[in-house]
């Protein structure tokens, strides 16, 4: 049984090396201790096999799903979210999507408000800092 988790690690690490040959084929037997290790190179799938005399009888080596598939699902659904997101900003009908021409300069007008405002108060501030130095006598 310890040679099995080794050659299994090796098979799904040789995978993605595999040459055109091995493409063509859909499952790949190793021999191991008491049976072989079938993998389907499709999707990845580790099965144990064992002879007898019914011949070779396979059970499932992932405890019935292969592994990463939840992980596989999470990730295909975030893509469609993505992708659904994407053609929403490209049709405009977005709730983040840029604003009308009226919405821009509506923006602009209260920007410009506040910024002549904010630089009242600055020199509000600098003349009333320029009348305390005048004002200050000199004690050095």
């Amino acid at each position: 049984m310890r040679n099995i988790v080794p050659t299994v690690f090796v098979l799904a690490a040789a995978l993605p090396f595999a040459g055109q040959g091995l493409a063509a084929e859909r499952f790949q037997l190793e021999r191991t201790e008491g049976g072989f290790v079938r993998m389907d190179t499709e999707t990845g799938q580790m099965s144990f096999c064992e002879t007898g005399s019914d011949g070779l009888a396979c059970k499932d080596a992932g405890g019935g799903s292969p592994a990463g598939a939840g992980r596989i699902d999470a990730l295909e659904k975030r893509i469609d979210a993505l992708e659904k997101r994407i053609g929403e900003l490209g049709a405009g009908t977005a709730h983040n999507a840029l604003p009308s021409d009226q919405e821009f300069e509506q923006t602009m007008s209260l920007m410009e408000r506040f910024m002549r405002r904010f630089m009242g108060i600055v020199k509000e501030f600098e003349t009333e800092a320029g009348q305390e130095q005048e004002a200050a006598p000199d004690r050095t």
